[in-house]
């Protein structure tokens, strides 16, 4: 217990110091009327700001509506679609040296790189497409690739086959452009309406960025045909087979008809194993081209995976040109080989032969012959047939990268030859393809 001495000192201390005992309440008293007030200021600044933002808010609404209705701004369902879109495509370029020198310095029967000795740009291709369309509703997608460059002519549509009021139908540019539908019924049935290529041929027409071989085989030109418009549908009975039907204006008409006739064909595909795939193909057309002459024929093509490195393709085809006076065949066979000896290298090689004893093909002419700008063909010959061997490596060095240096034999039966009488010739060089 404090003694009475302590309570008396403590208390004079308190009598000596009476102003700190008043400061300290009125302090005390100061500072809580400050925060009041601050917490009050503050009050009516944050409800000041929320009353603005609203009044922002109900604005920016207002405008946004407005020029969606004027069609200033996409609505959300376009900026939805947008997302869905993939572009895609390449760049590619080449050298190409024929040993032979012709005469007129062009390659006849040879895709790609017509000129000789020339640096070429062969293909600026660019692909707008939608997601794919889902199998178990109603959707709908499409599809679009414009191709520009040297090789144009020989991939594109005809831009000169019909006509509109007012000037020609131009597909010049145009690949391929079609509208996809799928139909809920089963495991879905898949409708295209448009220009699409065609359901022939192992090779693709992008070449090299496509391909195991830079240059085109004799058989993509020679026995397929180009892109056409029509109606397609593809059904698939199981994961292991599908089938696809076609009916379009022409093997040989493009977008537009010239002629009361139809082409009509079909692609029965298979896939046993991961590894093995192949197609039956057949198609009929009735007075090809207004000519009088009905086109039929078969082919098959597909492939084998042998081992992870090693892989394989063919091709078989048969055509029949046939009317009321005579009938005439045309076949050709091929077949592709590579092994990857890296990511990086890998070897490829190519055989086919095409045999035209009926003079079906006229002379070993250059693809695109009578197009604007490509002369016709400076012998007429009856028959012949055509050959090429193939050997090209590829180097990806990098990401999106292919360079594909290449040497090419080529053989002929035709009595022009190659070139001006020459039986047979060697092409070498590269061609470079930037993927995107």
């Amino acid at each position: 217990m404090p003694s009475h001495k302590s309570l008396k000192q403590n208390s004079r201390r308190w009598i000596r110091n009476p102003l700190v005992s008043s400061g300290t309440c009125a302090g005390l008293l100061v500072s809580a009327s400050l925060t009041a007030h601050a917490q009050a200021t503050d009050s009516d600044k944050l409800t000041t700001l929320e009353k603005q933002n609203e009044t922002l808010q109900t604005r920016l609404d207002a405008l946004e509506a407005l020029v969606k209705q004027q069609g200033l701004m996409p609505s959300s369902n376009a900026v939805s679609a947008a997302e869905s879109l993939t572009l895609s495509g390449y760049v590619q370029a080449s050298y190409f040296y024929n040993t032979r020198r012709p005469a007129n310095g062009l390659n006849d029967a040879y895709l790609w790189n017509t000129k000789d000795n020339s640096f070429s740009l062969n293909k600026f291709k660019v692909t707008l497409n939608s997601k794919p369309v889902a199998t178990d509703k109603w959707d709908a997608a499409f599809r679009a690739s414009l191709l520009f460059g040297d090789d144009a002519p020989a991939l594109n549509s005809s831009g000169n086959n019909g006509t509109t009021v007012g000037g020609n139908t131009s597909f010049n540019d145009l690949r391929e452009a079609y509208v996809e539908l799928n139909v809920p019924i089963g495991t879905g049935l898949d409708i295209k309406a448009g220009e699409m290529i065609s359901l022939l041929n192992w090779e693709s027409g992008d070449g090299g960025a496509a391909n195991p071989n830079f240059s085109q085989g004799n058989q993509w030109w020679f026995t397929g045909n180009g892109p056409s418009a029509g109606v397609q549908a593809t059904y698939n009975f199981t994961d292991k087979i599908n089938l696809t039907m076609r009916v379009d204006n022409g093997l040989f008409q493009g977008p537009v008809d010239n002629n009361s006739g139809k082409a009509f064909s079909g692609s029965l595909n298979f896939k046993p194993t991961k590894d093995l795939w192949f197609n039956l193909i057949g198609w009929y057309e009735s007075a090809a081209g207004g000519s009088g002459s009905d086109i039929s024929g078969i082919s098959t093509i597909g492939g084998y995976q042998i081992t992870e490195k090693l892989g394989t393709g063919f091709e078989v085809d048969y055509f029949n040109f046939s009317s009321d006076i005579n009938a005439s065949d045309l076949w050709s066979i091929g077949g592709w080989i590579w092994y990857d000896f890296t990511p990086m290298v890998d070897l490829a090689f190519r055989a086919d032969y095409i045999d035209d004893r009926d003079g079906l093909l006229g002379p070993a002419v250059r693809p695109g012959a009578g197009l604007p700008g490509v002369p016709p063909p400076l012998v007429n010959d009856s028959n012949g047939d055509l050959g090429s061997l193939t050997l090209t490596l590829n180097l990806k060095p990098a990401t999106n990268i292919k360079i594909q240096p290449e040497v090419r034999y080529d053989y002929t039966s035709y009595a022009g030859g190659f070139g001006g009488g020459k039986k047979d010739r060697i092409i070498v060089g590269a061609g470079i393809t930037y993927l995107f």
